[in-house]
């Protein structure tokens, strides 16, 4: 009971060590309490408690008076986009603030405001907004398509498209571990506004097509052999992604194939990262769910593929991938 009154506490602490740049710190060596107060410019003994704290997460290890980071503290620091993401879930946090008014559905969230682009083009059209969801989601993709891409193979693929793919941070990955292949972004307009500058300073301009787009709205594009959609389902409904993938079947060639890759729930077997936190996310965003391997796999069937497979990931909590072809 005391570890689960400890982890909100514990994630405050995290949060204030990184706007304190400890960890980065503390990457250059060990250091004692007085030096580090000195460098961030905190209080001795209120400094003590956070750093005390990380070291109670693994974070970071108390030897001889001198603080240090663990691996697994390194390993934090070197996750494009995570520091931004920690500092983000402030907004769940305060969202979170009345439970039980959140989980009868009366609180108005703060998630379903800063995610508008989950209800079609036309709420994305704050310039703003857009950027702040395409620079997190560009962070934090990196992590996303190497786990994707180790876990299956493009190698026969000749031509994907990636819906919902932002900036194109999975199809930039995508392309360079993959020579041969082609590609198209597909996105909102006011998402994608950017990615043609990042294509373009990563020399893959002449093997990706941006077209900006909805597709809520719209039918998909009919040039690709093989469609992603990279953390898409779960911001949407059940009725919106039964759309979803129907479209995508429909613009997919005969043994076309679908790859999928999001976090996702354990089903009967509930996982902390999946139910106990990205099925909390999603609710608070007021659109979507996070759904089962399963579940998933029953969507699939119902859009019309086959051969629908669940690839093992190194990191389920990251994410997860089901793959599937059409017949």
């Amino acid at each position: 009971m005391l570890d689960l009154m400890a982890g909100f506490v514990h994630t405050q602490a995290l949060r204030a060590l990184i706007e304190f740049r400890v960890l980065d710190i503390l990457m250059d060596g060990p250091a004692v309490l007085d030096d580090l107060a000195t460098t961030t410019q905190v209080p001795p003994d209120r400094l003590r408690v956070a750093l005390n704290a990380a070291v109670a997460l693994g974070l970071l290890r108390l030897k001889n008076d001198s603080y240090d980071v663990t691996r697994r503290g390194a390993a934090l620091t070197g996750v494009p986009g995570l520091a931004d993401m920690i500092r983000h879930h402030d907004v769940l946090y305060r969202d979170l603030a009345d439970p039980a008014a959140f989980f009868r559905g009366e609180t108005e969230t703060e998630l379903a405001r800063f995610w508008p682009y989950v209800f079609g083009a036309g709420a994305a059209d704050d310039p703003d907004t857009a950027q702040r969801y395409s620079q997190l989601m560009t962070d934090s993709q990196t992590l996303i398509a190497e786990e994707t891409l180790e876990a299956l193979s493009l190698a026969d693929a000749k031509h994907l498209m990636d819906v919902g793919g932002g900036t194109g941070a999975f199809l930039r990955h995508a392309l360079k571990v993959t020579p041969n292949l082609t590609a198209t972004l597909f996105d909102l307009p006011a998402v994608v506004a950017t990615a043609e500058s990042a294509f373009r300073k990563a020399g893959l301009s002449d093997r990706v097509t941006i077209r900006p787009g909805s597709f809520r709205d719209e039918v998909l594009p009919v040039e690709a052999d093989t469609i992603s959609l990279i953390r898409v389902l779960y911001d949407h409904a059940d009725e919106t992604v039964a759309r979803l993938l129907k479209n995508v079947y429909d613009a997919l060639p005969s043994s076309g194939r679908i790859i999928i890759s999001e976090p996702m729930t354990g089903g009967d077997r509930p996982t902390k990262a999946g139910d106990a936190y990205f099925a909390v996310y999603t609710l608070a965003m007021n659109t979507g769910r996070t759904r089962s391997a399963v579940e998933i796999s029953q969507a699939l069937a119902m859009a019309g593929f086959a051969q629908i497979e669940v690839p093992a990931t190194n990191r389920p909590f990251v994410t997860s991938v089901v793959t599937a072809q059409k017949i």
